[in-house]
């Protein structure tokens, strides 16, 4: 898993690190069908909770819930501090144990599930939830960067030895606060001795006709703006990692042959593709 020879054990766990815009155009809606009433705030609440819950699903095993991942989850809007809600609100780095015992609430929600026959039926399950959709205030990106760097960098004192971290920021506009450029930097240049942490930057669609962009190799599959290459663009590609081998098998599992530049990167994402950028970049390979 991310392209090291090291594995994770409940000894010696990894790190996810989840950065979400909270900022008030995370009101607007999300994605193409613009009916369905979802906002972005909603649609990457509802993502992130998903994936607790499956990350939660992998780490069970006969004995319980093994402590193969850390995981952190900062919101920045009208703050900048941690997303957790429920009896986990005002904690940073979490164990997935701890996680799976502490949820909010339980929501039911309508599910589409095979048949078995080749349809569809729909199936009513049970969610937990961690983290509220939120959308108030401007877009404190610097200072949410800078908050992510300290709090994984005193994880990494504790953890030299773990499979780099993933960290997947998710925004929909640019930093009101300054140029986020170079805290993205410091993140992405974080490492173990087992190698450098991977940065996704997930860009959620703003514009009804925005076209979606998967993890890209160039700069020249950017859009343009007057002839050139848009900027913020080309910022959130060039700070992005690249994929590892492991997310690039992934991704091929998903439909998508991706080359070895690709990055972790995705532009003018729905709600479909946020789910694949939270696939490949969480995937979990093998855990002992």
């Amino acid at each position: 898993m991310f392209g090291t020879n090291s594995e994770i054990t409940r000894h010696n766990p990894s790190c996810f690190l989840f950065l979400i815009d909270q900022s008030s155009s995370m009101a607007e809606p999300f994605g193409e069908d613009r009916t369905a009433g979802v906002t972005k705030a909603e649609g990457v609440a509802l993502a992130l909770n998903n994936l607790l819950r499956n990350l939660i699903i992998t780490c069970s095993k006969s004995d319980g819930i093994r402590n193969y991942f850390d995981v952190c989850v900062i919101g920045y809007g009208e703050k900048v501090g941690t997303a957790w809600t429920g009896t986990l609100a005002g904690q940073e780095v979490v164990t997935i144990r701890d996680v799976a015992n502490n949820f909010a609430r339980i929501i039911e929600r309508t599910e589409c599930v095979d048949d078995g026959f080749g349809g569809k039926i729909e199936q009513k399950t049970q969610m937990p939830v961690w983290i509220e959709p939120k959308a108030k205030g401007s877009t404190l990106m610097c200072e949410a960067l800078g908050h992510a760097h300290a709090v994984l960098s005193d994880w990494l004192l504790r953890n030299a030895t773990a499979f780099p971290p993933v960290i997947v920021h998710i925004t929909d506009g640019e930093a009101t606060d300054g140029d986020p450029s170079g805290w993205m930097a410091a993140l992405a240049n974080l490492t173990t001795t087992n190698g450098t942490v991977t940065l996704f930057n997930v860009h959620l669609s703003s514009r009804r006709a925005a076209e979606p962009l998967k993890f890209p190799d160039t700069v020249d599959a950017l859009p343009k703006i007057d002839g050139k290459t848009d900027p913020y663009a080309k910022m959130l590609f060039e700070r992005a990692s690249v994929l590892t081998p492991f997310m690039r098998n992934v991704a091929w599992e998903n439909g998508l042959y991706l080359s070895e530049q690709s990055r972790a990167f995705v532009l003018n994402a729905d709600p479909t593709l946020l789910v694949l950028a939270l696939e490949i970049g969480t995937r979990p390979g093998n855990v002992w």
